[in-house]
């Protein structure tokens, strides 16, 4: 009975002793079992799991109209344009500068060393007191005359001398045009800006061909000095002997001596960081009408460029047939084809010639004497002022000229008629 006794004494104390572990091994376990959990949610703010990122953002079909915005619209394009003259060409040059100009383009005047002073002078003059370019200030003038003969490598010198000056002076043009003071317009500058608007800013505008027929006899082997590289008065080429082959470290190309060439292509023609410009140049300064093959013999033989071509130079130019030196002058008798022919430009004209008057009136819209009207112009004299910049007002001429362009780029785009 005794012991009986002493087992129960120690049932109650060891029953209160056992309860009391229970509950501190309880809480243990729970408060490690928190402490676990807060760790766990820790390490999985530091490493998310994709399906739980996922879920935690919602996403609407409303959110993905807002963020899709429409595409900017093309940048409007700038032209520098070389419009270059000679002896008695200072009233066709003002005006053909008049029916060209436009506030975002930039314009380098020439007359050749040819031309009297007074002439050269007379220019700059007007230039100078216009008070629109004085304002916009996108009309320069070369003073320090360049001799120029045509057929002779002098030309592509004032040409490139041009295209130094509109690289140097500023950044702000995407093409290069060279135009002479007998080339007239058939479109307005608010056609051909838009037209190019849309247009890949590599493309090179620049008719040619390697079937050089009868020019390999009499151009390319024959060699011939230019007076005009070291004398100040002008006269013709003459030619030296012995005759030369042809050339087999490069391929010959000829095609029109006007062009449009893109701002890339120009700094390569200049900065030269490849040879090739530069042994072009030497080779064409023997050439006879280097004009009409430098420019194409160096594009067609530089492979990041071939691909840029476009076999056009953007001309209505009448040949006679057979083919002369020069092309047959423009007359009204040549209206109707100089339109359907979708160009931006044609050559060549006599000073004031009606067909001018024509071109004025019916495809610019100009005034004599005044700019051709585009949506910059404000004022209450027409043009007088500058308005709004970006403000393009195309016209049919833009059509006609984006059917023509649009089948060029599309040839060139696969390859066709390009460098070959």
């Amino acid at each position: 009975m005794g012991s009986v006794n002493m087992e129960k004494k120690w049932v109650f104390p060891l029953a209160i002793s056992s309860l009391v572990c229970v509950f501190l091994l309880a809480t243990s376990l729970n408060m490690g079992l928190v402490s676990s959990l807060h760790t766990m949610s820790s390490l999985l703010s530091i490493f998310p799991l994709r399906g739980v990122a996922n879920q935690s953002k919602i996403y609407f079909a409303e959110d993905k109209f807002k963020q899709s915005s429409p595409p900017p619209s093309p940048r409007i394009p700038r032209f520098a344009y070389l419009i270059s003259g000679s002896r008695g060409d200072l009233e066709k040059l003002w005006r053909t500068l008049h029916s060209l100009y436009h506030p975002l383009n930039h314009y380098v005047l020439h007359l050749d060393l040819e031309s009297p002073a007074e002439e050269r002078l007379e220019l700059a003059s007007r230039v100078e007191k216009e008070p629109m370019f004085a304002k916009v200030g996108n009309v320069f003038m070369i003073t320090k005359a360049n001799m120029v003969t045509y057929r002779g490598p002098t030309m592509v010198a004032n040409t490139l001398h041009a295209c130094a000056i509109l690289l140097k002076r500023t950044k702000e043009w995407d093409w290069f045009i060279n135009l002479s003071a007998s080339d007239y317009p058939l479109v307005t500058q608010d056609d051909l800006l838009s037209t190019f608007a849309g247009l890949d800013r590599d493309l090179n505008f620049i008719e040619h061909t390697s079937d050089l027929g009868w020019k390999e006899g009499q151009r390319a082997m024959p060699l011939i000095i230019d007076p005009g590289l070291y004398q100040t008065t002008k006269s013709d080429i003459f030619w030296v002997t012995p005759r030369r082959a042809l050339p087999t470290a490069f391929k010959l190309f000829t095609g029109s001596a006007w062009m449009i060439l893109s701002r890339s292509f120009v700094e390569y023609l200049i900065w030269g960081w490849d040879n090739l410009p530069r042994t072009m140049l030497m080779y064409y300064s023997n050439f006879v009408s280097s004009p009409e093959g430098y420019f194409q013999t160096v594009i067609c033989n530089a492979p990041e460029y071939l691909p840029t071509v476009v076999n056009h130079d953007m001309h209505y130019i009448a040949w006679d047939n057979p083919p002369t030196q020069h092309p047959h002058t423009l007359s009204v008798n040549d209206t109707g084809d100089m339109i359907r022919s979708g160009a931006a430009f044609a050559r060549k004209f006599k000073q004031d010639d009606p067909v001018l008057d024509i071109i004025d009136k019916e495809l610019l819209h100009r005034r004599s004497g005044n700019f051709t009207p585009g949506g910059w112009c404000s004022g209450n004299s027409p043009c007088s002022k500058v308005g709004n910049l970006y403000k393009l007002r195309p016209g049919a001429g833009a059509q006609r000229l984006r059917r023509l362009v649009g089948r060029l780029v599309l040839s060139a785009k696969y390859g066709q008629n390009q460098c070959q």
